[in-house]
């Protein structure tokens, strides 16, 4: 039986694998050619409610040497001047809030469409 799982161009099929003891399994060959992975690749789990999603990983911006170098030196300041840590003023926060309009922001939420930096 196929199933969909919410895209409308692509044909779903559902195949099984067994959890061992140690709570690993084994990608079905049907799964493995789909995402087209291989050993030493990296997969992804998107949780959505009750269940999950398996996708091939992509570099994400934490894989990106200029941003994790940015990151790590912002961390080794932050430790090394812990007392020049604060948090954001009341009034700023407020200011920000202004700007929102009360706006709700998921953000786990994929971006869609075109994006300008």
């Amino acid at each position: 039986m196929a199933t969909n799982f919410g895209h409308p161009s692509t044909k779903a099929s559902r195949l099984r694998s067994k959890l061992t003891t140690k709570s690993q399994t084994t990608l079905p060959s049907g799964v493995r050619k789909a995402l087209q992975v291989a050993p030493g690749d990296e997969l992804e789990y998107v949780i959505e409610g009750d269940h999950a999603v398996i996708r091939k990983a992509v570099q994400d911006d934490a894989d990106d040497p200029v941003l994790g170098a940015f990151l790590n030196l912002l961390a080794a300041d932050m430790t090394e001047n812990a007392d020049r840590v604060r948090g954001i003023p009341r009034e700023l926060l407020a200011r920000i809030r202004s700007f929102a309009g009360g706006s709700r922001v998921d953000h786990d939420e994929p971006i869609t469409g075109p994006v300008a930096l």
